[in-house]
């Protein structure tokens, strides 16, 4: 095997190379330039791009639940949040605040 390569999970030394090098880039301050750079130049290779996006997102098995950001569903045992009727309360985690021109008793 050659000089920086390992047996196992991976090449420990590219590993670092490459850590080291994002860390320089990013301390550099050129990231927002390289990310304006990027953009799709015109509409038709921004829609180029979303249709591959979504081409790619098709064959995927799931959707990454960061990206969609929703939190997992909170299971609610039988005598939690239960109200005098029997039936589920709201609680501190399940209310939310009222939208401009709601009234807040809604």
């Amino acid at each position: 095997m050659g000089k920086g390569q390992q047996y196992g999970e991976g090449n420990y030394e590219a590993t670092r190379q490459y850590n080291k090098a994002t860390k320089r880039f990013v301390a550099s301050g050129k990231v927002e330039k390289a990310a304006h750079d990027a953009a799709p130049a015109s509409d038709a290779e921004a829609l180029q791009l979303a249709a591959a996006e979504a081409e790619g997102r098709s064959r995927a098995k799931e959707e990454d639940p960061v990206l969609t950001r929703t939190p997992p569903k909170r299971r609610v045992h039988r005598d939690e949040g239960a109200s005098e009727h029997g039936k589920p309360g709201i609680g501190p985690e399940d209310a939310r605040a009222p939208m401009p021109g709601e009234d807040a008793s809604s």
